[in-house]
């Protein structure tokens, strides 16, 4: 008899209270809809909004064996909060996305449609705003700039064969991930990037689905100039240690 998949979602919050309860309740509909088995890790650091009280709100509402709440001290970075929400996955998938609904749980079936469609059995499926029916909507003309060349940039120097390498929407195999996860070095908005190309090196098997990203709902963008500077230096580096 075969093993029904769970699908563990990481979600990393920082001041989300509003985002919150919109995305719990589209996952909840999405997997529900989908007869799937899932559970929400909420990696919440220390929030000054009360996000954490609402993520307590959706526990009682949805059950503790569905939403969890794992939160660390303060801002700690993008990547060891992964590291921290891995501890606590029952799934023998893991989704990772942005809480502010600018991934729309409505791609999540395609995903796991594509990881074993024919046979594929793919190790990860990332989502990507810039090949097939993929786009970003509600940035201005220079945050698409930046991130198009970002992306164009790596992907001259690294060649990791995925055309979107800081989209942060994602469908890993447990063991992969943790596998990937204990290489990569980065901490913040490079961890995607270099994640994907540690995978291209260590011969996983990727594919991807085209989405929709939707600039945030409520709060600000965490992404300034000392985040593309760092994420450029990352790329360098990647080059040479890869």
């Amino acid at each position: 008899m075969a093993v029904r998949n769970k699908y563990s979602v990481l979600l990393p919050t920082y001041n989300e209270r509003r985002n919150l309860p919109i995305i719990a309740w589209l996952l909840n509909r999405t997997f529900t809809e989908n007869n799937l088995d899932w559970e929400l890790i909420i990696i919440d650091d220390a929030s000054p909004d009360g996000t954490q009280e609402i993520a307590k709100q959706l526990i009682k509402a949805y059950s503790s064996e569905r939403i969890k709440l794992q939160p660390r001290a303060g801002k700690l970075g993008l990547g060891t909060a992964y590291v921290h929400g891995l501890q606590y996955v029952t799934g023998n998938f893991v989704i990772i996305m942005d809480a502010d609904f600018s991934h729309h749980p409505k791609f999540i079936p395609r995903m796991i449609k594509k990881q074993s469609e024919n046979g594929a059995d793919y190790d990860i499926v990332t989502g990507t705003r810039y090949a097939g029916d993929g786009g970003v909507y509600g940035w201005d003309l220079k945050r698409k700039i930046i991130s198009r060349g970002a992306n164009l940039f790596a992907d001259t120097l690294l060649r990791p064969g995925v055309s979107d390498l800081t989209g942060s929407f994602r469908l890993y195999k447990k063991s992969v991930l943790q596998e990937i996860i204990r290489k990569t070095e980065s901490k913040g908005y490079s961890f995607q990037m270099e994640m994907m190309v540690r995978a291209k090196a260590m011969g996983f098997k990727v594919a991807e689905v085209p989405i929709s990203f939707v600039d945030r709902l409520y709060g600000d963008s965490k992404i300034g100039s000392n985040e593309i500077t760092a994420y450029a230096k990352s790329v360098l580096s990647l080059w040479v240690k890869v």
